[in-house]
C-alpha cells in the first residue's frame, strides 16, 4: 500500500468510471472484450518477456498485472479524449493526450517501477490501434467483440418510468348484459 499503488486505484476508478459511462455506454460486452484483450496481451508480454535473459530480470517483479491494466484504461481514455484539460496535482496544466506520459513521470519521481506503467501504455496502444485507428485505415474492425460475449451481457438499455408520474386510466365500468 504505497503512495503510487493508492493512485492507480484512483485512477482505476476514475477512468474505468469515464469510460463505461461514455465510450462504452450501452455496450459492456465490448467494455468487457476491451478490459479480455488488455489481460491476454499484458499476460502475453510477460510471459514472452520473461524467456528474454536480460528483460526477465525486469518482468520476474511484477506479479500483479492490475496496476497495468489500470494503466492501459487510463491511456485509451486519454487517446478518446485527447483535448480535455487536465491538472496534475494543481501543479500544472495539460491535455488529456499526455496524460500517461505525466503519470508515468510521477511513477519515475515517486521511484516505482516504470514496467508496469509502460506495460499498460503498450496495451492500451494495441487496443487503441487495432479499435479507431486500424479500421479508418482499411474500414476492418479485428476487434470485433464475439457474439458469445455479447450474448453474455445485456446491452439493451432497460428504460425504467417513476411511476409516481405515470396516470394510469380508470377502467370503464364496463355493463352487464343480461339476456
Amino acid at each position: 500500500m504505497d503512495l503510487d499503488f493508492l493512485f492507480h486505484m484512483f485512477f482505476l476508478a476514475r477512468y474505468c468510471k469515464l469510460l463505461e459511462e461514455n465510450s462504452f455506454r450501452g455496450r459492456t460486452a465490448d467494455f468487457f472484450y476491451m478490459l479480455l484483450f488488455g489481460a491476454t496481451v499484458l499476460t502475453g508480454i510477460v510471459l514472452v518477456g520473461g524467456m528474454i535473459p536480460y528483460v526477465s530480470a525486469s518482468f520476474a517483479r511484477i506479479f500483479f498485472l492490475s496496476n497495468s491494466l489500470t494503466f492501459m484504461m487510463v491511456y485509451v481514455w486519454s487517446k478518446q479524449n485527447p483535448y480535455i484539460h487536465m491538472s496534475f496535482l494543481g501543479l500544472f496544466t495539460f491535455t488529456a493526450a499526455y496524460l500517461p506520459w505525466v503519470l508515468l513521470g510521477f511513477s519515475i519521481l515517486v521511484g516505482t517501477s516504470t514496467w508496469v506503467d509502460l506495460l499498460g501504455m503498450i496495451a492500451g496502444h494495441a487496443y487503441y490501434f487495432l479499435e479507431d485507428v486500424y479500421p479508418q485505415m482499411t474500414g476492418r474492425h479485428p476487434l470485433k467483440t464475439p457474439a458469445f460475449i455479447k450474448q453474455l451481457f445485456a446491452d439493451d438499455p432497460v428504460v425504467v418510468a417513476p411511476l409516481a408520474n405515470v396516470r394510469f386510466p380508470i377502467p370503464a365500468a364496463q355493463e352487464l348484459h343480461q339476456d
